[in-house]
């Protein structure tokens, strides 16, 4: 069809596992075990941190926020992913395509800046921690957890508002299980400059500045542990980051190595896609799996929980 299609009246067809149609089912079953592990173990740790009087601290409460951008960013994409690896149900309204989109960016923006609350929340019980319960109030928690959903909402709410203005020409095949922004600015036949320019403006304005943020909060951090005079008492404060360094690398490895696979890569399209998929799914799934393992405290909360359930 080479007739010319505004935005609002197009339906988009998704796309699995390129060249790999056949095994969808086999596919899926991994897929839906990453799913319910984060699902179910970022329930967990909500529910043992609201549960727990233990652990209601900044530490927690930053930790409940990062679990409940996790469940969103998991929910996000699940209906799409498993509608097409169960019932090949590929097609996708624009509206549909340009909510999920929104959401999945939104949380992944999220995570973005839970971490550098957390990597702040570290360095102040690190650096200052006589002065820590004074500076990290709970409404001053509160606040940042507002102030997270308003910096993402505001920052994409452009982006998305921006697809309205393309039109589509040729396909309408993406090349994604879920709605990826660079997969229509390729199909789009209307100029993406402006669109590309505020994508990537948008992200490198969160993510980008959050990460380079982060970094440098541990180069202080490291300063700091270095200066403690006796080694357990380095020992412990490097402990307590231990488990937020993991997550931080989870979140940023992936997301960076996917750009530049889209940007650069020469692999064959089901490699992309594989990428593409497990990128979503690897933080939700390993960050509810480092907490509940390496925290001791979530530990023994899911294990009280889990205790008081068999009773």
């Amino acid at each position: 069809r080479n007739s010319n299609i505004t935005s609002t009246s197009i339906t988009f067809l998704l796309t699995g596992v390129p060249g790999l149609e056949v095994f969808h089912t086999w596919i899926s079953i991994p897929f839906c075990f990453l799913y319910i592990t984060a699902l179910s173990g970022n329930s967990l740790i909500l529910f043992a941190i609201v549960t727990q009087p233990s652990l209601h601290e900044p530490m927690y409460y930053f930790l409940s926020m990062l679990s409940t951008t996790d469940l969103g960013l998991s929910i996000s994409t699940l209906v799409t992913m498993l509608g097409i690896f169960w019932f090949d149900a590929r097609e996708i309204s624009f509206n549909a395509f340009s909510s999920q989109m929104f959401y999945m960016k939104l949380f992944t923006v999220m995570e973005s800046s839970v971490l550098l609350a957390m990597t702040f929340d570290r360095f102040v019980a690190i650096s200052n921690p006589l002065r820590y319960a004074t500076i990290l109030t709970d409404s001053r928690i509160a606040q940042s957890g507002v102030a997270t959903v308003i910096r993402g909402t505001l920052m994409l709410t452009p982006m998305v508002a921006l697809l309205k203005r393309l039109s589509f020409c040729h396909s309408h095949v993406l090349r994604h299980s879920y709605c990826f922004h660079p997969d229509v600015m390729k199909l789009s036949c209307t100029d993406t400059r402006i669109n590309n320019a505020v994508g990537l403006t948008t992200m490198i304005s969160t993510v980008g500045v959050d990460s380079i943020l982060i970094l440098l909060s541990y180069i202080l951090i490291i300063k700091t542990v270095l200066s403690i005079a006796s080694p357990e008492e380095r020992k412990k404060a490097f402990s307590t980051c231990i488990s937020h360094i993991g997550t931080v690398a989870i979140f940023y490895f992936p997301l960076i190595s996917l750009s530049f696979v889209h940007r650069f890569g020469k692999a064959p399209a089901y490699v992309h896609t594989m990428i593409a998929n497990t990128y979503l799914l690897i933080p939700p799934v390993m960050n509810s799996f480092i907490y509940s393992v390496k925290t001791k405290q979530i530990h023994r909360a899911m294990i009280k929980i889990l205790h008081s359930k068999d009773t």
